[in-house]
């Protein structure tokens, strides 16, 4: 069992649940005289589809990169080792089905089978990268931060009310003109850079199996100087970013959560920039890695500070 739970990254799958969970009840489901989609039920099928899904997509991207593993990870190695193949393309395949039809249910009760598109396109990137896109110039990264900006996108994909309802009728007072969406944009949009940056620096962390294997990423193509540069760049566009929506809600009282986004957010992600280039270890690239998930969860954490300071 504890084989499978690694296979399918269940910590960040945990991760995914927790975001989803909280964008749903702070931007979604806690509002005064809301009656959209999104009851739990309904949440929950939603969730376990995406969480469905992107196990899928942990299993056949470790599938097609058996080889590239053995170089890079050797010790952790699970398929073709622990779980045979033929049973890793298996789970896959129920996976990436079971997550299709609990997203169908939802879309068959609000009669909007468009909906489905979104993880029809989920799994067929995910299949898609670990085939190739993997193995391109920074497509790859790209896709993964699309996808996992998506995991924050697709609630308001599937509650339509909330496109059309502001902060103002759900009784958030402190920010009275702007629309939930607009709030989730801001999420994802932050979702997708810090993915990015950690996608780069994990094509710097694998360099030496990537290219045995023939990948062109960024490092492979450019080197791990260019990468780290471009991991940099994207860092400081992330933090300009944090500063301009800092600076408004400062104006609007969020004094609090400014605090927060500096303390835990913006300055941890300077120092990423800072001491990036330091070394060019497989060791430092880890640790640089796993600080940046570290990022990522005073992220989502700021999702509560966000909430309680727009209702009180």
């Amino acid at each position: 069992m504890m084989n499978w739970l690694r296979l399918i990254r269940w910590k960040n799958l945990l991760i995914v649940f927790l975001t989803q969970l909280l964008v749903w009840y702070c931007l979604i489901y806690d509002k005064e005289n809301f009656f959209g989609v999104f009851r739990f039920f309904n949440f929950l099928l939603l969730s376990v589809s995406t969480l469905a899904i992107a196990a899928g997509g942990y299993i056949i991207n470790d599938y097609f990169d058996v080889n590239i593993d053995v170089i890079n990870r050797p010790d952790q190695v699970i398929l073709d080792r622990k779980i045979p193949l033929r049973a890793a393309i298996t789970a896959h395949i129920l996976l990436s089905f079971t997550g299709l039809c609990l997203a169908f249910i939802l879309a068959y009760k609000e009669h909007h089978y468009e909906w489905l598109l979104v993880q029809l396109v989920c799994i067929v990137l995910l299949w898609f990268y670990s085939t190739h896109f993997k193995r391109q110039y920074i497509t790859g990264n790209v896709v993964v931060a699309l996808l996992t900006s998506l995991t924050i996108i697709i609630l308001f994909v599937y509650e339509p009310v909330l496109r059309m309802q502001n902060f103002k009728r759900m009784n958030l007072t402190v920010i009275p003109q702007i629309k939930p969406i607009y709030v989730c944009y801001g999420y994802a949009f932050f979702a997708f850079m810090l993915t990015l940056m950690r996608e780069i620096v994990k094509d710097m962390e694998d360099f030496k199996g990537d290219a045995q294997q023939g990948c062109v990423t960024i490092p492979i193509r450019k080197g791990l100087r260019f990468a780290t540069n471009v991991t940099q760049v994207l860092g400081i566009a992330t933090l300009l970013s944090l500063g301009i929506f800092s600076y408004l809600l400062f104006q609007k009282g969020y004094i609090f959560l400014v605090v927060y986004s500096f303390l835990f957010i913006m300055f941890p992600i300077a120092v990423v920039c800072i001491i990036l280039a330091k070394q060019n270890t497989t060791a430092h690239y880890t640790l640089i890695s796993k600080y940046m998930k570290f990022i990522t969860l005073t992220g989502i954490a700021s999702l509560v500070i966000f909430h309680l300071t727009s209702t009180h």
